[in-house]
């Protein structure tokens, strides 16, 4: 079930933001205030699913300059391979639809799964840049955008 992040969820989502961080190497550099970095400044909604009642993911979707972006969007390693992160991400282009937004994404090179994720749901690759703060563990963001409704 997705619904609306509540203030309730922030301990949950930051917990299995740390397994992510561990697990996955995203976010590739953690983050000074890990709650605040869940709701980015351009957030029109952040949202959860759960399974059994419990928070098994996070999904927040900003908008600028005409676009919508996919972003903080992130799954409990232990509950991979289930579909959360697609249902996650079906809600981010929903909501972008709902504005009459295109959507887009940025994934740095180190997020395997999430890249097959992208490109298994028809989202196109737009192009990459080199960055500088990936340290050893990222080379470059990898630009997406949504595939057409």
């Amino acid at each position: 079930m997705i619904r609306t992040r509540t203030d309730a969820d922030f301990v949950d989502c930051v917990v299995l933001l740390r397994d992510v961080h561990e697990s996955a190497g995203y976010p590739v550099n953690w983050p000074a205030d890990p709650k605040d970095w869940l709701t980015p400044p351009d957030a029109l909604g952040c949202w959860v699913v759960t399974v059994d009642g419990e928070v098994a993911g996070h999904v927040a979707v900003g908008a600028e300059d005409g676009r919508a972006f996919v972003e903080r969007l992130f799954v409990d390693p232990q509950r991979g391979g289930r579909g959360l992160g697609r249902q996650l991400l079906d809600h981010a282009v929903e909501v972008a639809a709902s504005e009459g937004l295109p959507l887009e994404l940025e994934v740095a090179d180190n997020c395997e799964a999430a890249i097959r994720l992208y490109a298994g749901a028809g989202w196109k690759e737009l192009g990459r840049t080199p960055i500088d703060w990936g340290g050893d563990q990222a080379s470059a963001v990898i630009h997406f955008s949504a595939p057409p409704s």
